[in-house]
């Protein structure tokens, strides 16, 4: 009674603070922006938090967490638009929804197709956050008993399942996640700030690389240069037809697929590190399982699109099971919620167990502003959708540059230095990589979060065991082999053994082409000798900081070990094995070259480095729409000052800086050009 009690307490305290008019209006601006790029394929909602992420730094944590929540909530609900109009996975929590959805919109289905996948998201996203109400009230006890051998386990738990399920190659899921806690590891030890894989020469390296910078890199840049060397609009269709009301119709006559789907979603979405690439596949394995018609499935049936967006958004829910009690992340999305966190006001805010004692009201607030953010972001989508369809008939070449600047902007904003944009490129090099050969970035994204977490509760469980010696063998065992730890080991491998199995079904980044040894095995190489030669640093590090050397030894060895396990595969598989997936083989789908269009963002870093960001951006943003675009000049020019003016209200709004050049450090030179 007591446990119901205070539950009740901090719920009613949770909606005093949800229904302050600032809160809803913070909720509603992020549900606006969650359209805004879930309307965009590609980018969703790890992208779009990670633009986020500048701004947070000191604002209200119930205002931050009301537009993160508002943004998270809906990209799931949105991203629908791509999938359904034009065949491209909005998001990767989508990708299943293309194999029904975009046939019924060939069909002139469109509509109906949308108003079933929005009607099945807002019943998942409200089973979600009816799943976290509950959950917390049986899991909080449990919790509060978690010590960091528990949180260990969980945290290798997480990166387990993330590098299994990730994609259809498990030993690609499995170094992808190491090779993002290597990069996560570049910069001064946590223990005794000994430089790993950078020196006092090079003081940028020293802080390691910002979440910012890295999810953007992964994610956004690739997405942008391939949009970009399509080069097609988002949609040729005009229309979207009639079905509205039969829509909702087929929801209601399959609420009972949508109901497992959901609690398939939010399963999923509270094992740490899966999130969106894998629950849609599994809610459709499920539909298609589960009824004896099957001959409709990809070619337009309606349970299709019912089942993976029920639990898509269901998924959001059960993501920030572990995001909030454990402070490991859920999904990608959920990596960035986390790092963002941390900048909300002071800082007080933290995942884990104070979430459960000193902010549970802060805890039901996020709950239930999920809640109430997927039912604005559903209406808002059903009644946006006629202008939606019409938006994504513009050419994505007339729209990648204002994303790029935006993209920019935002890296720099994470350390306000020039070197953030050449990290951003050398990120979104890497990204673009991975994507083309297909390796996983949510799981790259995820290692890159849990390593700092994982090296943490690794020292603490290492010095509290020794600490224990004094007491015998048996408190040690007592400590680390907790009756939670045994669960949590079985559980993992368990999950393992069924990941395996499970992998070759899983396409985290879509169905891509195989047919050539050479490119992907330069790539597997590259990436050897990049992990050999971090191997070898980190054993240079003196024995007096030993401590900082021990945990990257570890996962580097693990990571070449996956990597040779990898290069023996390609050594003994055909040409045509999906371990030599390459999208430069999708020969009919680029009409442009990668490196001409990698170079004009390239171009505007170079130029940003020479002239400051706000005249680079005037000639990069002009002779872009009038080369790559092959607009008017008149129509180039109101293109570009629209981009410039919008930068600089944002820079004046929130009263940041934008990247200076060599030229300022000879010339003086007024706002906003400094």
């Amino acid at each position: 009674m007591e446990l119901l009690s205070l539950a009740l307490g901090s719920l009613s305290d949770a909606w005093v603070l949800i229904l302050q008019p600032a809160t809803l209006g913070y909720l509603a601006f992020g549900v606006v922006m969650g359209i805004s790029i879930g309307i965009f394929p590609g980018l969703g909602g790890i992208a779009g938090l990670s633009l986020m992420l500048p701004f947070m730094f000191g604002l209200e944590p119930v205002y931050g967490l009301a537009l993160m929540i508002g943004l998270v909530a809906v990209v799931p609900t949105s991203d629908t638009f791509a999938s359904v109009l034009m065949g491209i996975p909005g998001s990767s929590s989508s990708q299943a929804t293309v194999l029904d959805g975009f046939p019924l919109a060939k069909q002139g289905q469109a509509a109906r197709a949308l108003s079933a996948a929005f009607s099945s998201s807002l019943f998942g996203g409200i089973v979600g956050a009816a799943f976290l109400t509950i959950f917390i009230l049986v899991a909080r006890p449990i919790v509060l008993m978690f010590q960091s051998p528990e949180l260990l386990m969980v945290a290798i738990f997480g990166i387990s399942m993330v590098g299994i399920l990730a994609g259809r190659v498990a030993l690609k899921g499995l170094a992808a996640a190491g090779l993002g806690m290597m990069i996560a590891m570049i910069g001064e030890g946590p223990f005794n700030g000994e430089p790993r894989l950078t020196s006092y020469d090079l003081p940028y390296f020293l802080d390691g690389l910002k979440l910012v910078i890295v999810g953007l890199g992964i994610f956004a840049i690739p997405e942008i240069i391939a949009l970009l060397r399509k080069g097609q609009s988002i949609n040729e269709r005009e229309t979207l037809g009639a079905g509205w009301a039969e829509g909702v119709k087929d929801w209601w006559t399959h609420k009972w697929l949508s109901v497992r789907s959901s609690l398939l979603g939010v399963t999923v979405g509270v094992i740490p590190g899966l999130g969106g690439s894998v629950v849609d596949w599994i809610a459709y394995g499920h539909a298609v399982q589960s009824t004896k018609k099957k001959e409709r499935f990809g070619s337009g049936d309606i349970r299709g699109v019912i089942a993976p967006e029920s639990a898509n958004n269901a998924k959001e829910g059960g993501g920030l099971v572990p995001t909030l009690l454990f402070g490991i992340p859920g999904s990608g999305s959920m990596a960035i919620f986390i790092g963002a966190l941390a900048l909300l006001g002071q800082g007080e805010l933290e995942p884990g167990q104070q979430m459960l004692t000193e902010d549970l009201d802060i805890t039901y607030a996020i709950v239930w502003m999920l809640a109430l953010a997927n039912v604005l972001g559903t209406v808002l989508c059903i009644a946006l959708s006629n202008p939606i369809a019409q938006l994504t008939n513009i050419r994505f070449v007339l729209i990648a540059p204002f994303v790029f600047m935006i993209v920019s902007f935002a890296a720099f904003q994470s350390g306000q230095n020039l070197l953030d944009l050449a990290a951003l490129m050398g990120i979104g090099l890497i990204g673009i990589l991975l994507r083309r050969f297909d390796w996983s970035r949510p799981a790259f994204l995820i290692g890159f979060v849990l390593a700092k977490p994982v090296e943490q509760y690794s020292n603490n469980a290492y010095q509290i065991s020794t600490f224990r010696m004094d007491q015998g063998l048996q408190a040690v065992l007592d400590y680390l082999l907790s009756p939670i730890v045994w669960v949590l080991i079985a559980i993992t491998l368990l999950s393992v053994i069924v990941g395996i199995r499970q992998a070759k079904n899983i396409q985290a980044e879509g169905e891509v082409p195989a047919g050539l040894k050479r490119p992907p095995f330069i790539f597997l190489i590259t990436l050897l000798i990049f992990t050999g030669w971090f191997m070898v640093e980190m054993y240079t590090i003196p024995d007096y900081a030993w401590v900082d050397a021990v945990f990257p030894v570890v996962i580097s060895t693990f990571t070449f070990g996956c990597l040779l396990g990898l290069l023996a595969l390609m050594v003994l598989r055909p040409e045509k094995d999906l371990i030599f997936a390459d999208r430069e083989l999708e020969v009919d789908e680029n009409q442009h070259s990668f490196w001409g269009t990698l170079g004009w963002f390239a171009g505007l870093l170079v130029l940003t480095s020479l002239t400051g960001f706000i005249i680079a951006l005037s000639v990069f943003l002009l002779c872009f729409f009038l080369i790559r675009a092959r607009e008017s000049l008149s129509k180039s020019l109101i293109y570009s000052f629209s981009g410039l003016g919008f930068m600089l209200f944002m820079g004046r709004l929130l009263n940041r800086d934008f990247p200076p050049g060599l030229l300022q450090e000879f010339v003086n030179l007024p706002w906003p050009l400094t």
